[in-house]
């Protein structure tokens, strides 16, 4: 007991202290292997905290706590291939190990093996080891990248792991966006985007609005923009929607639209992509290079957009697991964690947000009297003739014809 407490303590020489007198008192006892390897552990000696883990795995009694200090030992060192076995060994000597159940998914989903991770997680589920929440959570998680996986080559099978993610976490926003493309392309417009419409209520996405504009091939641009407008009024404060919609109405050259729809972003949340779409606007609807310069030179200094982050990293797609640490369903949708506070705050005059100016008309040219030349209102006067005084006009006299010669 001296010897937990000095551990949960840190104090290495207590635990040292203990475990000794524990080893003279209690030789092989099952606490006082535990005690032995925790301590070894604690000041820094791997070899030895190894050793008396692995006699402990010749103990029933003990085999799963030793098969468990094992694995913690290999995953400390990066062996990715032992820290599995000891994780297999531990799920094969008790099915309740709800360690050595995470411990397997993890590494069964970073290499890949969908089906196993299935097959594992069906096996801590039906034993109730796991959460129930948590198991359909990352069940889900599963689907959406076999769903990926699938999309280009097989999309009927994506069709049907990407609708099963997205039944067991609607919130899921890449399960929802496999399953609004693959059905799109399938024909089943209308499904597509009722699953879109679901997961866009609770979690606005750039990927959704993506989606939901071109569920229907071949829609001209002003169609794929009423399609947007009815996206945006379901969730009509969203940035992510308003920014959409301004897309949209650049592509489909309804410039007002464009700008009424970015205006509150700017106004407010002025972030990269609102300021560098606002260059676009500027320069697609004017040819304005300077004022699309002017927004772009904004952008550099404004707060970054949200983005999909695991353990600090910056992914550029969604991913099942952590890259860093493995860890399931670690990638999240959030602002990242430096640009929180952002840079400092920059003014934008009203002005700039006007939208430009029309051209004035052009002044019509002065052909009056005084503005034209004297010798040529002259000669311009003589090459002018009534259509009336053309007819009364007499011919003018024939050149009489020369005598023939005698």
């Amino acid at each position: 007991a001296d010897g937990f407490l000095a551990l949960a303590a840190g104090d290495v020489r207590a635990a040292e202290r203990a475990s000794g007198e524990a080893v003279r008192r209690l030789p092989g006892a099952p606490l006082t292997r535990l005690l032995q390897a925790q301590t070894a552990q604690l000041r820094g000696d791997d070899a030895a905290a190894h050793d008396v883990f692995l006699a402990m795995t010749d103990d029933p009694a003990t085999r799963v706590v030793g098969l468990r200090g094992l694995y913690i030992e290999a995953d400390r060192r990066g062996d990715r291939e032992t820290a599995r076995h000891y994780a297999e060994l531990a799920r094969q000597t008790s099915g309740t190990t709800a360690w050595a159940g995470r411990a397997l998914l993890r590494h069964q989903v970073s290499e890949g093996d969908w089906e196993g991770a299935l097959r594992t997680l069906s096996t801590y589920a039906d034993s109730r080891v796991l959460e129930k929440k948590a198991t359909r959570r990352t069940r889900a998680v599963i689907l959406t990248a076999m769903a990926q996986e699938c999309e280009a080559g097989d999309p009927e099978k994506a069709r049907q792991y990407a609708l099963e993610a997205h039944d067991l976490a609607p919130d899921l926003v890449p399960a929802a966006a496999v399953a609004g493309r693959v059905l799109a392309r399938l024909g089943e417009i209308r499904r597509a985007a009722k699953v879109l419409e679901t997961t866009w209520k609770v979690a606005p996405h750039p990927e959704i609005a993506e989606a939901y504009a071109h569920v229907r091939t071949g829609d001209s641009a002003l169609d794929r923009l009423k399609r947007v407008e009815y996206l945006q009024r379901m969730r009509p404060q969203a940035d992510e929607g308003r920014l959409a919609l301004a897309r949209a109405a650049m592509e489909a050259r309804e410039w007002q639209k464009a700008r009424d729809a970015i205006l509150p972003v700017i106004r407010t949340r002025p972030t990269q992509n609102a300021l560098i779409l606002m260059a676009e606007i500027e320069e697609a609807e004017t040819g304005d290079r300077g004022r699309a310069r002017e927004w772009l030179a904004r952008a550099v200094h404004a707060p970054r957009d949200a983005a999909w982050i695991a353990d600090g990293i910056v992914l550029e797609h969604w991913a099942p697991a952590s890259p860093v640490t493995g860890r399931l369903d670690a990638v999240e949708w959030r602002v990242p964690v430096e640009s929180l506070a952002g840079p400092e705050a920059f003014h934008i005059d009203e002005a700039d947000l006007a939208p430009p100016p029309l051209p004035a008309p052009a002044e019509p040219e002065d052909v009056s009297d005084e503005a034209i030349p004297p010798a040529v209102a002259a000669t311009e006067t003589a090459l002018i003739v009534e259509p009336e005084a053309a007819d009364a006009a007499p011919a003018p006299p024939r050149p009489a014809e020369a005598a023939p010669a005698a």
